[in-house]
């Protein structure tokens, strides 16, 4: 039987909105809490799922607002739900969401929001737990998450909210420390905890640096915060898990109180979500939580695979040449829509043939040569085939500004390498409707949203290659910054779960943003090792972006990974409530769906699963 311990909470934290006239949590709390709690009630068209809109809304046209310069708290969580939902899922067409796995129902509820701070942190993280009118008071469940990438609060509602909340289990999240709380230093203005802008000193705000001038740029929590919160994303969803009792008490008092030990708790994530929930494995001496369910988790294993600040520099600066080879001339996302290579793809073969790192006189054979290289420290043709979408739309830059920022506490206006972050709108285009959908619409890591990158040391035919080669040396040399990343980067490392926890890993095979190979295999083959017994799927023609399978070629190409979720989960649920014997099943025997729809084929479900 598990224990937990959880501190009484103070009385001012648990201030209600005006939805609420009177509630209290009963015998248990938080004490973590540095803001009071929104409650909110959801029903009649605006529920906990899809805030009313459905599977068709979600599908569709942005959410509007009926003033985009000053939407309401109502409507940008119904378009941050929405934006979670299309920045996860595959919800197209030919994708087979709602009829071949998955559903959006419609579930009324209750949603309880605060801000909440790990002990020594700087800038606080985002909780929110969501109670279904429906719960299931016989069952007792809560599924704990957090963020997918650096998406904000509601970035895994597409996971553990689709499958938990339609089962009666309340789902609590947390944003882990990054999220869309988006600053403008021009004009001091923030994101409150109600998703509404406001100037700073004017309200309390979820996220404001701690120095900044008006030339400064866009603060981002992830990257300005000041801390390592990548280290602390394990804290941060034993927090969420504590929060979420602490509201069972207050949402379902006749049933209270909501414990450890009497409330079947499984954590769930996916990529730097997944991540957190291995994290929070290894630090859950108290025995919070009853299983783990991990997808395409970004996890550092101490002493096995690679950090992700490592691959995601060396693919920065690879991989553009690396993709000009031939055999990737059918690859999606490879090549310009005529069949032509990028241009940027013969300049960093030049770069790098000029800075010796490749040799050849013909772009063939520096293409080839930057193949080698990715091929010697442990990528496939197939991760680098769908890491082309990361090539292509900037990822791997993105990823490397924002961890290497983040590891290096550095302030707004200090970023590393000459970077920053900036407004940039079209003349055609509203910057105070911008600002003002940021927490909805902003995914935690410019560019997007109308944030670019400021890249200072920019020049030549390549121009992205200084500040490239500059990141790419804070992990391979030994300048006393170099050494501060590498000391940031081991205080993510995973510890080891305790023996009797429940632990299921599922990764795509083709997986080209966290390759299998540098995380999740070396993650499982280290428990292994120790004398643990997780389960792991590795699932073929599955990769990273679920969200991307609509894009030409790629549905053609893969299958989703979130029915694997969705089933790891329901195989978990029977065995924590019935007690079904959990043991390893086969793998999925997937195949690509080619040019027509998902079938139940094409996901390969083995005989018993």
């Amino acid at each position: 039987m598990k224990r937990i311990a959880i501190p009484l909470v103070l009385p001012w934290l648990l201030a209600l909105t005006p939805v609420c006239a009177d509630a209290s949590v009963g015998s248990t709390g938080v004490d973590f809490l540095i803001s009071p709690v929104r409650e909110t009630v959801h029903r009649r068209n605006d529920d906990l799922l899809s805030a009313g809109l459905g599977l068709a809304g979600l599908r569709g046209a942005p959410a509007a607002f009926a003033d985009p310069a000053q939407p309401t708290p109502a409507e940008l969580r119904r378009r941050a739900i929405q934006m979670s939902w299309k920045g996860i899922a595959d919800l197209g067409p030919l994708g087979g969401y709602g009829s071949v796995y998955g559903a959006v129902p419609d579930v009324p509820g209750r949603e309880y929001q605060a801000l909440a701070r790990i002990p020594g942190a700087h800038a606080p993280h985002r909780v929110l737990v969501q109670v279904p009118d429906a719960y299931d008071t016989r069952a007792r469940c809560m599924v704990v998450t957090a963020s997918s990438g650096s998406r904000g609060v509601y970035g895994s509602i597409a996971l553990a909210g689709a499958w938990g909340l339609p089962r009666g289990c309340a789902v609590a999240y947390t944003d882990k420390g990054t999220g869309s709380d988006y600053f403008d230093t021009a004009d001091a203005t923030g994101v409150t905890l109600d998703g509404t802008r406001a100037r700073a000193g004017t309200a309390p705000l979820a996220f404001q640096p701690g120095h900044y001038t008006p030339d400064d740029g866009i603060a981002i929590k992830h990257a300005h915060s000041g801390d390592n919160p990548e280290a602390d994303w394990g804290r941060d969803v034993l927090q969420a898990a504590a929060f979420g009792l602490a509201m069972l008490d207050r949402a379902l008092p006749a049933q209270a109180p909501f414990t450890a030990a009497n409330t079947r708790i499984i954590a769930t994530g996916l990529s730097n979500g997944g991540g957190a929930v291995l994290q929070a494995a290894g630090l859950d001496d108290a025995h919070v939580l009853d299983a783990v369910v991990a997808l395409e988790p970004n996890v550092n294993t101490p002493g096995h695979g690679r950090a992700l600040y490592d691959y995601a520099t060396e693919a920065a600066w690879l991989m553009p040449c690396a993709l000009a080879a031939a055999r990737f001339n059918a690859t999606p996302l490879a090549r310009l829509p005529d069949g032509t290579l990028p241009p940027a793809a013969r300049a960093r073969c030049t770069t790098l043939s000029a800075a010796g790192t490749v040799q050849g006189g013909t772009l063939a054979a520096q293409a080839g040569q930057a193949l080698a290289m990715l091929h010697a420290s442990g990528w496939t043709d197939d991760a680098i085939a769908t890491a082309a979408s990361s090539v292509a739309f900037d990822l791997w830059r993105a990823i490397a500004i924002t961890y290497a920022s983040s590891y290096l506490r550095a302030g707004v206006g200090a970023m590393p390498c000459g970077y920053g972050f900036v407004l940039a709108v079209p003349p055609d285009e509203n910057a105070a409707a911008v600002r003002a959908a940021w927490s909805a619409d902003a995914a935690g890591i410019p560019p997007g949203s109308g944030v670019v990158i400021r890249d200072a040391l920019a020049s030549g035919a390549d121009p992205a290659a200084p500040g490239l080669r500059c990141l790419r040396e804070l992990w391979t040399g030994d300048a006393a910054d170099a050494r501060r990343l590498h000391a940031s980067v081991a205080a993510t490392a995973v510890r080891l779960p305790r023996r009797d926890l429940p632990i299921w890993v599922i990764h795509g095979a083709a997986d080209g943003l966290l390759p299998p190979a540098f995380s999740s295999q070396p993650y499982v083959d280290w428990l292994r090792a120790a004398g643990r017994h997780p389960l792991f799927w590795r699932v073929p023609y599955a990769q990273h972006f679920d969200a991307f399978l609509p894009l030409p070629g790629f549905g053609d190409r893969h299958v989703p990974l979130l029915p694997y979720g969705y089933r790891a989960l329901d195989r978990v649920f029977d065995h924590l409530l019935p007690g079904t014997p959990l043991t390893q099943p086969p793998q999925p025997h997937a195949r690509p769906r080619g040019p027509g729809s998902l079938s139940r084929r094409n996901l390969g479900w083995p005989a018993d699963g």
